[in-house]
């Protein structure tokens, strides 16, 4: 790998690793502390946990096919920012509700794909 491939693999790397991090350091706290917001039911933590994934499911194909037409980086920021909201949503919620629609915005920035694209646009075929 050269320089460039270097950086840029780093790069996406961190962002990627971040991101997961900061949403699996989450999960095995949720379930003990949601018990303790007023709107505590085994179906909003059970969107609290699913939503993310579920979003994430959605929408990352269109977030893979508008990272072609508007390039990729755009698409990997915007996805950062959507994740920031998301977790300040969260982070501020006081019920279950808000954690749940912080979740789903987490889930929004959807883009896993637009990385791995990246990845292989600024990396040679050999």
């Amino acid at each position: 790998m050269n320089r460039t491939e270097i950086r840029a693999s780093l790069a996406l790397a961190a962002v990627y690793v971040l991101r997961m991090l900061g949403l699996f350091m989450v999960m095995p706290v949720l379930a003990i502390l949601a018990i303790h917001y007023p709107d505590y039911s085994a179906l909003m933590l059970g969107l609290a946990i699913g939503g993310y994934g579920l979003t994430q499911a959605i929408l990352q194909i269109p977030m893979g096919v508008l990272s072609d037409k508007i390039g990729r980086k755009p698409v990997i920021i915007g996805g950062l920012l959507m994740f920031a909201i998301g977790s300040g949503v969260a982070a501020n919620a006081d019920s279950m509700l808000w954690i749940v629609i912080g979740r789903f915005l987490q889930g929004a920035g959807a883009i896993a794909g637009a990385i791995m694209a990246l990845a292989g646009d600024v990396s040679r075929e050999q």
